[in-house]
Order: structure tokens, then C-alpha cells, then sequence
């Protein structure tokens, strides 16, 4: 497995940091990652060389304000608004392959959830302004996404470190240690990047109140995975959220990992083994050259939610609604 790294220059010219997770022969499929909070591209273990062994290609890159992406320390956190964040994210996926023959795939965790899921559905996404030149997807992927309140609204461009408590990222002590170790998972971020992250929580919170008419419906299939012990993100809240699209008519497929905490990819052995299977199936079950293939004993432990009724217990949680937010 070789990586290759890059640069991907935006349209106002800055330059993110971008890596690639390469195949060994053609691939079968692209993932595009969007990474979390305080994370960069680099920091997701055996995700990424498990996917690409897999014949999956993964494509990443380190958030504006994040990462290696960021050149000085008044950078550091500095995203922007939602609509700079999903215009970055929306610029670099158009920088991707498109082919017919090659799927796409989209997965975002944590706060990088919480943007997938604003850029698939808030109809002011670039994703949804601009149909001509979207994306293809085969299917999308969060993981302990991030949907609820962060921050109130404070002084857009002022510097607040807002640290997360490493123990609860995951039950691996190896984990927590090269977090706390780790330089560029800084922890820093401007009051306006925080207040852009709760008003995409509330938008998502509040989406199926709203209205059909308020946000975007999409075909697309979902792939949902969540720890019951996350104590960073809400299980109740992706839960009720999977539920709801799924009642909505969504193809859904919703993972759950007992007692697992926030990072399933560098969680204790047993989790991470599960969660790579489950990814790795969903991933390959849409890709036509291998969807008849995908072995029985990675895809029995999934549980498939298709259309009303899907997911065993509805859960509401902490979910609260509120009016939708504007990008």
C-alpha cells in the first residue's frame, strides 16, 4: 500500500494538505474522508491501509484551520463559516476522479459527519446549489457524527481552546496517549468555527421538523456506525437521526458498537476489527464489480434499515428542534 501527498489549492488560494491511500492495483472504489474536531487525515490508524488493501482508494485532506493545513498559529482553528467550510469541502471533492466505472464514496466522522450530513442535505450547499457538477456517490458513511450544540455565539475571528477530554475519545489507552501527544491535534478553534459547528447541530437536530420542503431528500444510501459509551457525540441523536431518514423512505443501514466510545477506528481490538468489517462490506457491497462477492460472515452483523419502521428502538435522546439554521 503506498500513499502519495499533496496539496489542494482552493479558490481563494489557500492551500490544504491532501493525501491519498493507494491500491495496490486498480481500484474498485474512491472513499473521500472528511476528517473531525481537532483531527487531521494522518491520525486515522488502520482505517485507511484496511480500506485501500481492500482495492478501496481513500483521498483526505486536513480541514482549513486544522491539520497540516494550517501555516501559522493564528490559523489554527480558523474554518470559517459553514458555507466556507462545505465550499471547501465541496472544491475538493470536485477535484476527485469521475468515472463511471470508478464509485465514489463519502464519509465524514465526528464534526466531519455532522458536515457530510449538512453538505447531502441543507438545500444551501454547494452539493445541492450546484447539481450540474456535484458529485456522483454510490453511498455515504458517518461515524459518532456530530449533531448536537458545541458553543453559543461568541466573537466570530477570537481563539478559544476548547479541549476534548481524551479519555472519552476511546477505551484504548494507546489511543488517548498519541492523542494528548499529538501536535497538530491542537484543540484550538475560533469562536466563530465553534458557533458554525452548533448551528449545523441545531440545522440537523431540527431537519425532519422543519419540513420535507426545508431540506433536500436524497437517494442515496446511508451507512451509520456509533458507540453506545460515545460521550463526545450522541448515540441517541445518530440513532434517531438514521431512524428518521429512514422513515422518510432513506436506504439506511445503522451499526451500533456496545459500549465503544468516540473513535471507533483506534478503539480496544474487537471493536475496531468489527468496525473496519462493517465499513469495508458496505463500502464493496456498492461497488457493482463486487457487490455478489462480499462475503456472508462481514455483512451478518449489520443491521439493514430500509424505509418506515427500520431501526428496532426509536430513540429521541437529548435531540432537541429548534427553527433551521441559515448557512
Amino acid at each position: 500500500m503506498n500513499t502519495e501527498e499533496s496539496v489542494h489549492t482552493l479558490p481563494d488560494g489557500l492551500e490544504l494538505y491532501a493525501k491519498t491511500w493507494k491500491t495496490s492495483g486498480s481500484p474498485l472504489a474512491v472513499l473521500a474522508f472528511i476528517h473531525g474536531f481537532s483531527d487531521h487525515c494522518n491520525a486515522y490508524h488502520d482505517l485507511f491501509p484496511t480500506l485501500a488493501s481492500a482495492g478501496i482508494e481513500v483521498r483526505s485532506f486536513d480541514q482549513r484551520g486544522w491539520g497540516r493545513s494550517v501555516k501559522q498559529t493564528g490559523d489554527q482553528g480558523n474554518t470559517g463559516p459553514t458555507s466556507q467550510v462545505l465550499a471547501d469541502i465541496h472544491s475538493f471533492l470536485k477535484s476527485l476522479p469521475s468515472r463511471p466505472d470508478l464509485p465514489l464514496f463519502l464519509m465524514g466522522h465526528s464534526m466531519g459527519g455532522g458536515q457530510v450530513l449538512n453538505y447531502i442535505f441543507h438545500p444551501e450547499s454547494p452539493y445541492n446549489q450546484d447539481k450540474a457538477s456535484r458529485p456522483n456517490f454510490s453511498g455515504v458513511l458517518l461515524y459518532s457524527p456530530s449533531t448536537g450544540r458545541i458553543v453559543a455565539k461568541l466573537i466570530p475571528q477570537k481563539q478559544r481552546y476548547s479541549p476534548l477530554d481524551a479519555n472519552l475519545l476511546s477505551r484504548n489507552k494507546d489511543t488517548v496517549k498519541e492523542f494528548v501527544d499529538d501536535k497538530l491535534c491542537h484543540d484550538t478553534a475560533t469562536f466563530g468555527g465553534l458557533s458554525g459547528m452548533l448551528d449545523r447541530g441545531i440545522w440537523l437536530e431540527g431537519m425532519f421538523e422543519a419540513g420535507d420542503g426545508e431540506w433536500v431528500k436524497s437517494d442515496l444510501p446511508f451507512w451509520f456506525g456509533h458507540g453506545d459509551g460515545d460521550l463526545i457525540t450522541s448515540y441517541p441523536a445518530t440513532k434517531y437521526f438514521a431512524k428518521r431518514l429512514a422513515e422518510k423512505g432513506g436506504d439506511v443501514t445503522f451499526c451500533s458498537y456496545e459500549g465503544a466510545y468516540h473513535k471507533l477506528h483506534a478503539e480496544l481490538p474487537e471493536t475496531t476489527e468489527k468496525f473496519l468489517t462493517d465499513v469495508k462490506a458496505f463500502i464493496l457491497s456498492k461497488v457493482p464489480k463486487t457487490e455478489g462477492a462480499v462475503a456472508h460472515d462481514e455483512v451478518e452483523g449489520v443491521q439493514g434499515v430500509q424505509g418506515e419502521g427500520g431501526i428496532d428502538t426509536a430513540v429521541h435522546g437529548d435531540v432537541e428542534t429548534e427553527d433551521k439554521a441559515k448557512l
